[in-house]
């Protein structure tokens, strides 16, 4: 199993797939995002039998949102982004380990997006729900339909059973 720490979140992936940090990569950091002009990425690349996860996470549960670009295009440039960057890496990325892992990401039949979105469990005046996950689950099916017409808003109390990885909370 390979456990991967975004934020306060532990997520633990199952022995059969190829969990990465994708935001990490070398070839995102050094050759992509500086020969672009800027883009972004998602946290995770997840390599699973015949499909491949892009996984976002957002933690609002001590910070509120401060951003002032919509939630759901920030997701939405984000895997665009990230499927751009795999593409490119998978030619030319100069770490072996990340081109290997851009093309299996690429062979893979199915593209699943998912936003792992913490936010308060009992939201108060000082902590209120930021995002409602309904109406951002609509959006990003509207944006992201030709990437993924089915993508998931989860928390660490919601994910599915075809999801193969599991979310603990880490202590401060």
């Amino acid at each position: 199993m390979t456990t991967l720490t975004e934020q306060r979140l532990a997520f633990t992936f199952a022995n059969t797939t190829e969990p990465t940090q994708y935001d990490e990569w070398t070839f995102y950091r050094s050759q992509f995002n500086a020969a672009c002009g800027g883009t972004k990425a998602v946290d995770f690349i997840c390599v699973d039998d015949d499909q491949v996860w892009l996984i976002e996470v957002k933690d609002y549960r001590q910070h509120r949102r401060t951003k002032i670009v919509d939630l759901g295009d920030e997701i939405a440039g984000k895997v665009r982004d990230s499927l751009a960057g795999l593409v490119a890496a998978s030619c030319n990325a100069h770490d072996a380990e990340e081109k290997r892992l851009a093309k299996q990401a690429l062979r893979r039949s199915r593209c699943r997006v998912v936003l792992h979105l913490e936010q308060p469990r009992n939201p108060s005046r000082l902590f209120p729900t930021s995002v409602n996950p309904d109406n951002l689950r609509l959006k990003l099916k509207q944006r992201l339909k030709a990437v993924d017409a089915h993508p998931k808003v989860v928390d660490q109390y919601s994910l599915t059973a075809d999801m193969p990885w599991t979310v603990t909370g880490i202590a401060q």
